[in-house]
Formats: structure tokens, sequence, C-alpha cells
């Protein structure tokens, strides 16, 4: 297993070339995906899953590896306003460990901040409804957390 978690330099560095990164907002109920393009230009809001048991998530996860070319992970790390690491943060290093030992795939984590409300202010600004905001957030901060890595490499 080669999994650590890794700065975001060294996971582009592992990267093959043509393969993908896969964003994840980890939330304790769902999970927001979005994938890059094959270049690691652009981050594009993928799904929601709906978290229920670890190995449903996983085979989830696991599909879209095998389906889109999937080469590395970006999780969002939700450190608190000050920069320290809370029980959030605890939780998505469980989910990071777990996920390694089930998909054997390069991992960073990257400062996920705002990046809900970053995304809600937007939709709002769209003039989306509340529904349909609850039914892109997750998604959407999930690219917003990709590409902000995607520009970092």
């Amino acid at each position: 297993m080669t999994n650590t978690v890794l700065p975001i330099q060294e996971l582009k560095v592992r990267l093959s070339p043509g393969y993908r990164l896969l964003g994840l907002d980890i939330g304790s109920k769902t999970i927001g995906l979005a994938l890059s393009d094959t270049t690691l230009t652009i981050a594009t809001p993928m799904e929601t899953i709906k978290r229920t048991k670890f190995k449903n998530d996983v085979a989830r996860l696991r599909e879209i590896v095998e389906g889109q070319k999937v080469g590395g992970f970006v999780l969002g790390w939700p450190v608190n306003m000050d920069g320290s690491e809370g029980p959030r943060c605890q939780s998505t290093m469980a989910f990071s460990r777990n996920l390694a030992e089930k998909i054997d795939l390069p991992q960073a984590l990257w400062d996920e901040r705002l990046s809900t409300s970053a995304v809600e202010r937007t939709l709002i600004e769209a003039d989306r409804s509340r529904d349909r905001r609850k039914q892109l957030v997750d998604k959407m901060a999930a690219a917003y957390i990709l590409q902000g890595a995607l520009h970092a490499m």
C-alpha cells in the first residue's frame, strides 16, 4: 500500500499522464465529488454521494476511479478558522486511512475553509432556490476545493 497523505506538489508528480484527480468534500451525511480534467487545470462538480455504510461509499468511489481514470484524491481538510485541527479533521483523517485500505491511490489534503460559504454565496447570487442550493452545494464545494489544489500545482 503506497498511501500516505502527500503534499499537493508530490501528488501531481505521482500522477500518471492522462489521469485525473477526484476531489472529495467529506461530510457526515454526504460526500461531494468533483473531477479534474486530464491536464489538471479545471475542476468540475460531479455528484453528491448520500452516505450510508462505508463499504457502499467506497464501492461508488471505486466505480468512479475505474470509469474516469482517477489517479489520486484531494480531500477537503476541515481546519478551524484559526487553523487548528478539530474533530472534523480527525474524522477526515479516519476516512482517509479507511479509503487507503480499500483504494490504493495517493491522497492530498487541501484546506477547505470557507468553501461551503463561498459556494452558497455564489448560488444565492445565481438566484437558486434553497432546495436547489441544497442539491448542489456539496459537489460544488468539492469543485472549489479541488480547483484550489489544482491552482496550487
